[in-house]
């Protein structure tokens, strides 16, 4: 579903629904990759895929290696949405858009839904390990002075390909 909004010209436009992705590399991650890619391609929509590089804690006088640790982090988490870009576009038929922040998971999830408003849903996987759901799918269950201000769309970590085709 799109809907018509004006540009700067006041010349119709055709607002794009973007279904936001947080991903970290794990297999849940991917599953939310997937059913988010058929919902955009079903609704016209857009995948945007986040990485967002989690702050170090180290001290002044280990700035030089925090500094190092950083680039690389960042270069990993460009290879890493690249190949998933690939991959969406090779799935779905779609091309992503790629977001890196750095700072707290749930602080930059909010902040980009802030500031992009044409992501309307946030697509997460709950995780299927003993560590639990993961932080995000627990934020969201848990208190509501902390949900994110957009629908969130949670699916199960394990569904097969079947069942997220049947459920996208």
């Amino acid at each position: 579903m799109s809907q018509s909004k004006t540009d700067r010209t006041g010349k119709a436009t055709t607002k794009r629904r973007k279904f936001l992705v947080v991903v970290d590399g794990t297999p849940e991650s991917e599953v939310a990759i997937h059913f988010a890619s058929l919902r955009a391609t079903h609704t016209n929509g857009v995948v945007t895929l986040l990485a967002v590089l989690e702050p170090g804690e180290a001290s002044q006088q280990w700035l030089g290696v925090q500094n190092i640790m950083r680039e690389e982090a960042r270069t990993e988490a460009e290879e890493l949405l690249h190949r998933l870009a690939a991959h969406v576009n090779e799935y779905a038929g779609i091309v992503p858009e790629l977001v890196i922040r750095e700072g707290r998971r749930p602080e930059e999830v909010k902040q980009l839904i802030e500031e992009d408003r044409d992501i309307a849903i946030l697509v997460l996987a709950a995780g299927t390990g003993k560590e639990g759901p993961g932080p995000l799918v627990t934020m969201v269950a848990g208190a509501s002075d902390k949900a994110f201000p957009i629908p969130v769309t949670v699916v199960p970590g394990n569904l097969t390909e079947e069942a997220i085709r049947a459920l996208a």
